[in-house]
């Protein structure tokens, strides 16, 4: 928890603003009883008028300054916590844009949601509550000890007595309150995780008549929650009740022992008045400190959930780069390459060694399970080889920077992933430098141009979530549009034209040709594939194969097996 906080030095002097009022505002309530003890002792005791006014406009003045100094303090407590809340926020989301693919495996993306949203907002308000309340009850508490011994030393020593036992039982509380908490904010990354899949696959949950199986689903999950939250609140909400009868208890010894005190000519009625004030004061402060406990027990379970972010320690970084190379020619080699997905059992690719020159269009076909995409991560360092290396223009990868590497590929994933926004700007997203011309040039190669100006606003038109008011053979189009606009010199194509018509993915084929780049497409298609320089077969991670289609037709039977799957026997043997 530490280390977060470590990031309020940026605030310090606010920080400094809001104590020294905070400060202020102690200062008169510990002083107020001792004023109220002059007015009864000097003032109403002796009926003396002019005591009573003078100590009691003492009274109200320093009482407005602490009002004063209160709504300042709130100021700038709130102007702390809020701004923390704010670069936090943008640090962490920075740090997750920037994580490897292993790394973001590890965290589930509700997960994520709640601690970008949820765990820091605990934080903002561990901050507030912090500058207002954390550091002014405790030492309340102290100092109210301190001047009920400057008052009375025999009436003190009961709130000395006292006090550390309460102390104790705040340890144990913030202990066992932490754990607490860090299970309800498991439970609710939990129900975020279940929300997220319903809204997402809303559509498919109406086509299978699962609204009932998905309603159960989430209910049971914020069921969970719910009795997670109570068994947390209870554990917390059990020490007020337990603080005011303890303290009750040690007030009603003071006002028996006083009264006492009083009788025997001991001590004055102001004395124990002020004694019972401080009592009071400290009782308050033990309730505010009780709430806050609960505030640092969530405190604390969000920040190490926000720690375990910030400590991850494989990023996207290029410590290993050793040169910024501007250009490449598009040649890749995987030498040897084996790749395993963090936790996984065993090698999802196995002594991978091939080459494709610039220039080349290369198909990749095999079952589903083959390796296939998993490959094609390691060209852009989305994962990074467990044995091998890849190399570009016979440069090995990790001596390329990331952003020169990456503004130099083409990527378009299985699934077609548009963001809401514009026609244009999703190609834009691709380039964001990109001119008009460019963006019409690419939607026209991706085959989407057409389409696009027979919508009423055409290039302006906007896509709802994830292109949700388009066909899978539109988002695939303009998610190629997005890849053609950046002119890459590597283009890699993962099953991208799977929801296309023959015709289509033919002219798509043709205008790729015309870019000056290195094309791999991952395909199940004998007709993209035969038009291919070379074709690389995959089958359980390992190459089978690796040559033009003629040649794989002739010499090798999972190939021709394809080949007839698709064209049928008589077919295949006219190809």
């Amino acid at each position: 928890m530490a280390k977060i906080f470590k990031r309020l030095r940026t605030y310090q002097v606010s920080i400094a603003v809001a104590l020294i009022l905070m400060l202020t505002e102690l200062a008169v309530e510990l002083v107020q009883p001792l004023i109220m003890a002059k007015i009864i002792d000097d003032g109403l005791a002796n009926q003396n008028t002019e005591t009573v006014i003078l100590w009691g406009s003492i009274l109200v003045g320093i009482s407005l300054l602490a009002f004063v100094a209160g709504i300042i303090n709130t100021f700038y407590a709130a102007h702390v916590s809020q701004n923390f809340g704010y670069s936090l926020r943008k640090e962490l989301y920075s740090i997750i844009q920037y994580f490897t693919f292993a790394n973001s495996s590890k965290f589930a993306s509700s997960s994520l949601i709640t601690r970008l949203t949820n765990d820091i907002t605990q934080l903002q308000n561990m901050i507030f509550m912090g500058l207002r309340f954390l550091l002014r009850s405790p030492l309340l508490i102290i100092g109210g000890i301190i001047m009920s011994f400057v008052v009375n030393a025999k009436l003190a020593l009961l709130l000395a007595v006292t006090i550390p036992v309460i102390i104790l039982m705040f340890v144990w509380v913030i202990r066992k309150g932490g754990k607490l908490f860090k299970k309800v904010q498991s439970k609710l990354d939990f129900v975020n995780n279940v929300m997220l899949e319903n809204l997402t696959a809303v559509k498919l949950i109406k086509a299978y008549i699962r609204k009932r199986f998905e309603t159960d689903r989430f209910t049971a999950a914020s069921d969970d929650l719910k009795q997670s939250t109570e068994r947390a609140l209870r554990v917390m909400e059990i020490t007020v009740p337990l603080l005011l009868f303890i303290m009750n208890l040690c007030i009603i010894a003071i006002l028996w022992l006083g009264s006492g005190q009083i009788a025997a000519g001991e001590t004055q009625v102001g004395d124990v008045v002020a004694i019972i004030n401080y009592s009071l004061r400290i009782t308050s402060s033990l309730s505010v400190i009780t709430m806050l406990i609960m505030v640092i027990s969530r405190c604390k379970a969000s920040a190490d959930r926000l720690q375990e972010v910030f400590e991850m320690e494989e990023k996207d970084n290029d410590i290993r780069a050793s040169s910024q190379q501007k250009g490449l020619n598009g040649k890749i080699e995987f030498r040897n390459i084996a790749f395993a997905y963090p936790n996984a059992k065993g090698n999802v690719l196995e002594e991978i060694s091939f080459t494709v020159e610039p220039n080349e269009v290369i198909a990749i076909m095999g079952i589903t399970g083959a390796g296939k995409t998993s490959l094609f991560q390691l060209i852009p360092r989305l994962y990074e080889p467990t044995k091998g290396a890849v190399y570009i223009d016979n440069t090995n990868i990790t001596h390329f920077h990331l952003d020169s590497l990456r503004k130099q590929i083409g990527y378009v994933p299985q699934v077609s992933l548009l963001f809401t926004g514009t026609i244009k700007e999703n190609i834009m997203w691709g380039n964001p430098f990109a001119s008009e011309e460019m963006i019409v040039k690419a939607a026209k190669d991706a085959q989407i141009h057409d389409t696009i100006m027979k919508l009423p606003k055409k290039y302006n038109t906007r896509i709802g979530q994830k292109g949700i008011n388009l066909s899978g053979g539109q988002r695939q189009r303009l998610s190629i549009a997005r890849a053609l606009v950046r002119k890459p010199k590597i283009l890699l194509l993962d099953d991208s034209t799977s929801a296309l018509d023959l015709e289509t993915e033919k002219e798509l084929l043709q205008a790729i040709s015309t870019y000056n780049a290195t094309a791999l497409l991952i395909t199940q298609k004998i007709s993209t594939a035969r038009k291919a320089n070379r074709i690389l077969l995959m089958e359980k991670g390992k190459i089978l194969a690796y040559a033009h289609h003629d040649q794989l037709l002739k010499e090798n039977k999972l190939y021709q097996q394809i080949v007839e799957s698709q064209l049928g026997s008589e077919e295949a043997s006219r190809v």
